[in-house]
């Protein structure tokens, strides 16, 4: 089996670093979608929100992954 940066293989780590990640960017795209909308550019702020729209799915669907890893050992040591 492959191992990450860190030496060991934690897929429960990896999942929530993407989670954070999205997260956090959907945050961001908040902004974007103002600034779009503020110079008049509507078809890229409806850009901005799907793309938003993409990271939130992206968040929700870790977390239904994290949900079931929890607790058992197959996500690695952040799950025992």
């Amino acid at each position: 089996m492959a191992t990450g940066e860190t030496g060991f293989e934690d897929v429960f780590y990896d999942l929530v670093s993407v989670q954070y990640h999205s997260l956090k960017a959907g945050h961001d795209y908040g902004q974007y979608v103002r600034d779009a909308e503020n110079a008049g550019l509507d078809d890229i702020a409806a850009f901005f929100r799907e793309v938003m729209e993409q990271d939130s799915a992206r968040a929700k669907r870790c977390h239904e992954f994290l949900g079931r890893l929890q607790g058992t050992s197959q996500g690695g040591p952040a799950t025992q």
